[in-house]
């Protein structure tokens, strides 16, 4: 366990250093340093710079991320300091004030403290700002993939409101304390009612979906030390609300309603009605978010980011992984390149992980 954790360390810190253009005495003092840490207490903590580099180089190792190109610009909130559920309540609030950003959406993760044998910090949502899912005798109503959570907040003390877009509280664990919740100020919600540049009818839908996905279940993993509450954002990609949320079977399931309002025939493969269904509630998606002002990425734009990002990563000599099957976008993906390309779906460390739920 210890030689592992310090085979970890020293890898990633001889990364850190050597990227950050430190000197070899620096590194060669650090090394010492961590060294002593790990053998006389079992772990150690990284300084301000390493978190961050640390940080930003496990989103440049998400294998499932189209957006890579701009993990440098990624805002790092440090908050290992916070001790109680309200600090770090009072903290997930600032985060997404600061990354909504009044729609201008700025990547940001916040980092509370490190996993260790006496502490833990867990958000038990999937993404902080996620809608309920509720079984009723006429079918799910709002998210079927929220069904589990939305029974485990109301078991906590929630009290449903039975709409089909109802922001879910906050759920965070503090070591085996007992979980605290929290609905989240509605001031500091952002969300955009889908419409359609053309068909008038589609604002009646009432579809709408918030600004800023942030990830909040998955640790953070950077030189052997592990960061069980990290959460972190980008903006949305369109094709990930307008072709999944709102669209497949298993969540929002719109086609057919879109299919019978445009006239379609829903009823022959042939009439390719679910592709045409599709493009137009993503062309509404993406008309929706840009009128608003608030910040998204078509999947051809995305791509193309994507093949810049493959040729930087080129010229400073690092190669590429990826996981193809979530790179290539749901809706076109043949129209880019990723489509045409095979990708080595190796690990490399810092990254992000999925973590099993808490509850």
């Amino acid at each position: 366990m210890i030689n592992d954790l310090l085979k970890e360390a020293k890898e990633f810190i001889r990364s850190c250093y050597r990227e950050l253009n430190k000197t070899e005495q620096e590194l060669k003092n650090r090394l010492n340093e961590i060294n002593k840490q790990i053998l006389s207490k079992g772990f150690y903590e990284h300084t301000a710079f390493e978190l961050e580099y640390g940080a930003k180089v496990a989103w440049r190792n998400s294998n499932r991320c189209i957006g890579r190109l701009f993990w440098e610009h990624l805002n790092v909130i440090d908050k290992r300091n916070l001790n109680t559920e309200e600090e770090i309540i009072k903290a997930l609030f600032e985060h997404i004030n600061y990354a909504t950003n009044k729609g201008r959406i700025r990547p940001t993760i916040t980092i509370f403290s490190q996993k260790d044998p006496n502490k833990a910090v867990r958000i038990w949502n999937h993404q902080l700002v996620r809608y309920a899912g509720y079984k009723t005798e006429q079918g799910v109503l709002g998210d079927p993939l929220s069904l589990s959570f939305t029974e485990t907040c109301i078991n906590l003390g929630w009290e449903p409101k039975f709409g089909k877009f109802d922001v879910l509280p906050l759920v965070i664990q503090m070591n085996e304390n007992h979980p605290k919740l929290v609905e989240i100020p509605e001031n500091l919600l952002l969300e955009v009612s889908i419409r359609h540049p053309h068909y008038q009818w589609f604002k009646d839908l009432n579809l709408k979906w918030y600004a800023v996905p942030i990830i909040s279940d998955m640790s953070l993993e950077i030189g052997g030390i592990t960061y069980t509450a990290a959460p972190f954002n980008g903006w949305y990609m369109g094709t990930e609300i307008g072709a999944r949320n709102l669209a497949d079977e298993l969540r929002y399931n719109m086609l057919t309603q879109i299919g019978n309002l445009m006239g379609l025939d829903v009823k022959s493969n042939i009439s390719l009605w679910k592709d045409r269904a599709l493009l137009e509630l993503n062309t509404a998606v993406l008309y929706s978010y840009k009128e608003d002002g608030v910040s998204i990425v078509d999947h051809h734009t995305a791509a193309q980011q994507f093949k810049k990002f493959e040729e930087k990563e080129m010229e400073m000599e690092r190669s590429v992984t990826g996981d193809w099957t979530w790179l290539i976008p749901p809706l076109a993906p043949a129209t880019t390149h990723i489509f045409h390309k095979p990708y080595k779906n190796e690990i490399i460390k810092p990254n992000y992980f999925y973590q099993p739920k808490p509850y």
